[in-house]
């Protein structure tokens, strides 16, 4: 889902930069006001667990490939401020590693990063309050993925520097997901759990006034 460069218009390219930039800025306000010194190695080590789970890719479509995104579990032990700032860092080391490109860096960042700060945390708080937390937060990645995947589809259709079939695009990419929403939920869930059993305090999600 990491877009290369040179695939999407000018027009396409700037209009992420500007929601991925006002995005981070909102995620930096937010960590500055809420996030711990502890919190910090916490969000390194998440980084570096984000780079290695996301490097299995599978091509799926023209220019880009399927991979685990990990932006719910960022949130949900991170919260979203700071959560979504370790998935925009793992981001930009992905474009200087080679995965995408930098002019799409801002789509990348909104689709990756700020669904989940914006979409899928708040979902995990209103759904904590009838499901158990490893399963309000498996059912956020699955919508966290899929919506992404959904916009990453738009921003292809509606922005490609060239002609594409529209039709298997949508069809390759939202399919692939579909897969990929399943294996991330399972995988978030589990990790969840496991640090509930263990260090309760590791996980943002988990305390009452979550959000601050």
């Amino acid at each position: 889902m990491h877009i290369p460069d040179g695939f999407l218009t000018g027009e396409a390219m700037a209009i992420g930069a500007v929601t991925g930039a006002a995005g981070v800025a909102v995620c930096l306000r937010g960590a500055a006001r809420s996030a711990r010194e502890r919190d910090l190695p916490l969000a390194g080590l998440a980084a570096a667990f984000f780079l290695v789970g996301d490097a299995p890719m599978v091509p799926i479509t023209i220019g880009t490939q399927g991979h685990l995104l990990g932006g719910t579990l960022a949130v949900a032990l991170l919260g979203p401020w700071l959560g979504g700032l370790t998935i925009a860092v793992v981001c930009m080391i992905q474009v200087l590693l080679g995965d995408g490109g930098l002019t799409g860096l801002g789509l990348t960042i909104t689709n990756l990063a700020l669904v989940p700060a914006f979409v899928g945390y708040p979902l995990i708080l209103g759904l904590r309050r009838v499901l158990s937390l490893p399963a309000a937060c498996a059912v956020a990645a699955v919508v966290d993925v899929m919506l992404a995947a959904l916009i990453f589809t738009g921003e292809v259709m509606l922005g490609a520097a060239v002609d594409i079939n529209k039709g298997a695009l949508a069809a390759s990419t939202l399919g692939a997901y579909a897969v990929i929403s399943v294996v991330e939920a399972t995988i978030t869930a589990l990790i969840v759990r496991a640090l509930l059993a263990v260090r309760p305090d590791l996980v943002r999600a988990a305390r009452r006034r979550a959000g601050a």
